[in-house]
């Protein structure tokens, strides 16, 4: 009993799995303990099925003329027969200071050509607009890269066949297509290649080319039932990237228009009109022309390779943002830049503009680039101001060295109607703190005719600590005990009064 246990692996001849040498595998911390070439596998999910494949262009389409490169293919369409306006950028700049823990930017977009939809529908405020962004060229390449595309081919003309779903639409009918485009179109405008956890179809496709027995045993075992522990944990870690799969296991190179077939489609982001989409105009030389504006702020996350990688939305707005700021700095009109934001009007029920009154008090309490879309609400209500129809503002940030966006920019004596909560700096408090300290305010807006209460964060946290505290005012000026106020807010939010958005 005093000897060490045999280990049995060993003794049989068993081969422990070697993980792949490279800083990419090493980055999914993967817990391979105890897997060996010769382990049995089970309930391995089979090979996805192959929807896309290529063919070459017939020569009656051999002239047909592809879009501008900053712009998706005519075929990515936000709803049936309305197409991707290609509207120019006038303006950005940045809102935050150095320093600031995130960077938002603004966004003046002109929309003075955007086609007429139905005849009477317009920006409203509290609207959105829809962006469809592209994948960052250099992702793109390496994908290419890994595959061992050549280059030659990426930007050639090739007919494109799919045998159902809607991609690469995004909201077109579900349907076979035959489509020209070239590679490299379907990569940076349809798919979306870093946004997603890895999927097991999508390993599963990888195992498959897997040339390297070691880098095909580790995809099965992510696939099968003995590795869904392991698969878990790449789920629900950092974001993984296309690219980083394919640096972390190098020896498969799946064929690209299999790979399509198991891609999510790269989706449209959806920003908030920051301004009353009525005001805003500039003139160029004998023209007037209409601009609408959003606040984007940039999300980053852990990259393997290079530190920090943003967000595809923010990250392609922000690359936009710096080309107009550089030629600022070297003295260039950035509108020689001839610069364009890939937009729709946003098509959803976005429930700011639809409860959006021109009556009654309001009370408007935001976070981070969630206030942005109040920012017109005060400019609309101050057309129309009177004693009946009141606004106040509670706005939260780290610090207002750094991050109150928009300030001064309100259009109108902004300490009459704005109370800024700092959480980094002088008093160190939160909008929710601030919620319970506004009791009085916060009671006579939710009980007055009209009176309306939107919430609007960047976390999910901040509305869920916003309505705890809104919870708390009920119990205390209405004398509710939790259940009762818990069901006044759950009625306030069904008719229309208490809207929140985070």
């Amino acid at each position: 009993m005093s000897q060490p246990l045999k280990d049995t692996a060993s003794s049989s001849g068993a081969h422990p799995v070697q993980p792949p040498k490279n800083k990419a595998f090493e980055s999914l911390k993967l817990n391979l303990d105890n897997l060996y070439l010769d382990s049995e596998l089970t309930n391995i999910v089979p090979l996805p099925e192959k929807t896309v494949s290529f063919s070459p262009v017939p020569p009656s389409a051999v002239d047909v003329k592809l879009g501008p490169p900053d712009h998706p293919p005519k075929f990515v369409q936000p709803h049936a027969p309305y197409e991707v306006f290609r509207a120019p950028l006038h303006h950005a700049r940045e809102l935050t200071k150095p320093g600031a823990e995130k960077r938002t930017y603004h966004f003046d977009i002109d929309v003075t050509d955007y086609p007429v939809e139905g005849g009477n529908v317009d920006f409203v405020v509290g609207g959105a607009i829809g962006v469809c962004p592209k994948n960052k060229d250099e992702e793109v390449d390496d994908v290419f890269d890994c595959l061992g595309i050549p280059r030659s081919i990426r930007d050639k003309k090739v007919t494109l066949h799919t045998t159902k779903g809607r991609w690469p639409t995004i909201w077109g009918e579900d349907k076979p297509r035959e489509l020209i485009t070239t590679r490299r179109e379907l990569l940076t405008w349809c798919s979306d290649i870093q946004s997603y956890p890895p999927t097991k179809p999508l390993l599963r496709l990888l195992a498959e080319h897997a040339t390297e027995p070691n880098e095909k045993k580790i995809l099965m075992f992510l696939c099968s039932a003995q590795g869904q522990g392991a698969f878990c944990d790449l789920r629900t870690s950092s974001h993984i990237t296309l690219s980083q799969l394919l640096h972390a296991f190098p020896s498969s190179q799946p064929p690209l228009d299999h790979l399509l077939s198991v891609l999510n489609t790269l989706m449209p982001r959806f920003y908030s009109l920051s301004q009353d989409p009525q005001i805003s105009y500039t003139v160029r030389g004998n023209e007037c022309r209409r601009l609408i504006e959003i606040a984007v702020t940039v999300h980053e996350t852990h990259d393997w390779k290079r530190g920090k990688r943003t967000g595809v939305g923010s990250g392609f707005l922000q690359r936009l943002a710096h080309k107009v700021i550089e030629a600022e700095r070297e003295g260039i009109d950035p509108r020689t830049l001839d610069l364009h934001v890939p937009m729709f009007r946003g098509l959803m029920a976005n429930p700011l503009a639809r409860e959006f009154a021109t009556d009654g008090p309001m009370l408007l309490i935001g976070a981070g680039v969630g206030i942005a879309p109040f920012r017109g609400f005060v400019q609309r209500r101050l057309k129309t101001a009177t004693c009946a129809n009141k606004v106040w503002v509670i706005q939260g940030i780290r610090d207002s060295l750094l991050d109150e966006i928009y300030h001064g920019e309100w259009g109108v004596h902004e300490d009459k109607v704005k109370k800024v909560v700092q959480s980094r700096r002088g008093e160190s408090r939160y909008v929710q703190e601030e919620v319970r300290h506004q009791a009085d305010l916060v009671w006579f807006v939710i009980n007055a005719l009209d009176g309306r209460i939107f919430v609007c964060g960047s976390s999910k946290g901040m509305g869920e600590g916003v309505e705890a505290a809104l919870i708390d005012v009920a119990m205390a000026k209405g004398n509710l005990n939790r259940e009762e106020a818990e069901e006044f807010w759950k009625r306030k939010k069904e008719a229309g009064q208490y809207i929140a958005v985070c």
